[in-house]
């Protein structure tokens, strides 16, 4: 099966990362469900793409009952999905540790990780019974997953808890030719990390401003995954700004 007959669906399409990867897989001839929870951006990235392959359908990827009208609308559209990138989530890094509140510790988990698994359930009954069975789902980590900002802990327990779920969907989805793997992702730059190219918080105490990378190199890799056939998966992949202070001591 060639791109042009392979269905995607984006969630968080409407900015940053996600936008980047949307484009990327129409601009590669797929057709595309863009998600998020305003339809005002996921309809300017259907513009920008120039194609009459994307869908705009705008969740709440943190209820239920909207990702569940997501993929029914996806299976009533295009019949099928092929690809996941399991994109949507919130930072709400730089809140110290003790003055973390429930309702914002209930809230990032509820999008990052309740969300990430209603999606990647939604896709993989779909990617189950469809015919030819089977299909590939791509979990956005993070560096997060393996390490942690300062004052970060909602956002990295979440990323952590991914790496978990990646695992759990690629072992499970065997039996029925779904693929999952797990892309992290460091200091790509986008409206909600143009604050490190200014100076950010790091382990040693200091503010200092780190490299970015270009968010089209993310959606270069996201698509790359996707384009392999289901016999093969990269499991991980962490994409990063070269010099950024991850490896090694901080």
């Amino acid at each position: 099966m060639n791109s042009n007959d392979k269905v995607a669906l984006v969630t968080g399409a409407g900015t940053g990362i996600g936008r980047e990867v949307a484009l990327a897989l129409l601009a590669g001839g797929y057709r595309v469900v863009l998600a998020g929870r305003r339809s005002e951006p996921l309809l300017e990235v259907a513009k920008a793409s120039g194609t009459d392959r994307a869908l705009a359908v705008a969740t709440d990827v943190s209820r239920p009952e909207s990702v569940a009208a997501l993929f029914a609308t996806c299976k009533q559209t295009f019949g099928r999905l092929d690809v996941l990138f399991n994109n949507a989530g919130v930072s709400g890094i730089g809140s110290s540790f003790e003055d973390i509140g429930f309702e914002q510790w209930q809230n990032i988990v509820n999008i990052n990780l309740t969300g990430s698994f209603l999606c990647a359930q939604g896709a993989f009954k779909l990617m189950k019974d469809q015919l030819p069975q089977g299909g590939r789902i791509i979990n956005n980590g993070s560096i997060s997953a393996h390490a942690p900002r300062p004052n970060s802990a909602p956002y990295t327990a979440t990323k952590h808890a991914i790496t978990g779920l990646t695992k759990s969907i690629s072992l499970d989805g065997r039996k029925y030719n779904i693929a999952c793997g797990q892309i992290d992702i460091g200091n790509a730059m986008t409206e909600l990390s143009a604050r490190m190219a200014k100076g950010v918080p790091q382990a040693n105490g200091e503010i200092a401003i780190e490299p970015m990378m270009d968010a089209r190199e993310v959606a270069d890799a996201v698509v790359h995954m996707a384009a392999l056939p289901l016999s093969t998966n990269i499991q991980f992949m962490t994409i990063m700004a070269t010099k950024m202070p991850f490896v090694g001591r901080g």
